[in-house]
């Protein structure tokens, strides 16, 4: 089957690898639509992939055949894939798979192919069913919104002041999420014109570019003079981090979204004990 595989000494190059071996307890996915996530970037820049290893996660596609062990499943049905499971440890059974530690499962970044590939092999319970009226392309989006929601959640705010910081598509996803929530004024942060314009019309009050305006000044304009009840950093830039420190109301709550791979140098940690902001991921 065709899939594109991460070699060291040249990045992704489409190859034609052998079709996958199907175990019993195992499902047949031939994809549909796959996304491009910020961390298949970040894992490809950062060094860290092993030869040969096939990126992708946010995918939808097709039931093309199960194992003996697996019912329930029809051919040709429209999923989703959970790109994590394991279903064992004290975290999969208190409903928080994605902090698996044990026996993880994850297609892509983890011990199973991914779905830069004409097909994957899923567990049965890693497909979740696509509703009648959704396309499959837009469907593939369904992790990267889940992601942004679950950062929202994460942050325990249920309204107010939020600084979004960087306008990829988990950024843009929590933009709307946000204000579908009702949280205002809800701000970009964004170098790249389009998705600022994108920002904008997602639903953010506010679109900066931090490269060329105050964000410190603006921030004490927009929330008179508190700084931001939620800060959201979906960039995945590392010096976004200690500004986020600055621009943080006390009581606030900043939810690391993305993934940083380098070093933070943090100038004034002193802030978590002046502001008391909560600082999760």
């Amino acid at each position: 089957m065709k899939a594109v595989v991460y070699r060291r000494a040249q990045g992704l190059i489409a190859e034609e690898i052998p079709a996958l071996h199907l175990e019993d307890e195992m499902l047949l996915i031939r994809v549909v639509n796959t996304g491009f996530c910020g961390s298949d970037h970040s894992l490809i820049e950062s060094g860290f992939l092993a030869d040969g290893t096939i990126l992708g996660h946010e995918a939808s596609g097709t039931i093309a055949g199960w194992g003996n062990q697996v019912r329930g499943f029809t051919e040709g049905a429209r999923v989703i894939i959970r790109p994590t499971f394991c279903g064992k440890c004290r975290d999969c059974r208190t409903g928080r798979p994605y902090l698996c530690q044990e026996r993880r499962r994850t297609i892509g970044i983890g011990d199973l192919p991914g779905a830069f590939a004409e097909y994957i092999k899923v567990y049965p319970q890693m497909a979740i069913p696509i509703p009648e009226g959704v396309d499959s392309r837009n469907a593939a989006l369904a992790e990267t919104f889940a992601a942004a929601l679950h950062g929202i959640n994460t942050a325990r705010n249920e309204g107010g002041s939020v600084l979004v910081m960087g306008g990829g598509p988990i950024g843009l996803a929590a933009v709307r999420l946000l204000k579908l929530l009702g949280f205002a004024p809800i701000v970009l942060s964004e170098p790249i014109p389009g998705k600022r314009d994108l920002g904008k019309r997602f639903g953010a009050d506010h679109a900066i570019d931090p490269r060329s305006e105050d964000l410190g000044q603006k921030t004490r304009e927009w929330t008179h003079g508190i700084g931001f009840e939620t800060i959201l950093e979906c960039s995945g830039m590392a010096e976004n981090v200690p500004a986020a420190f600055e621009l943080i109301s006390s009581g606030g709550s900043l939810c690391m979204i993305s993934i940083v791979f380098g070093s933070i140098t943090l100038s004034q940690p002193m802030l978590m004990n002046f502001k008391e902001f909560r600082f999760t991921g």
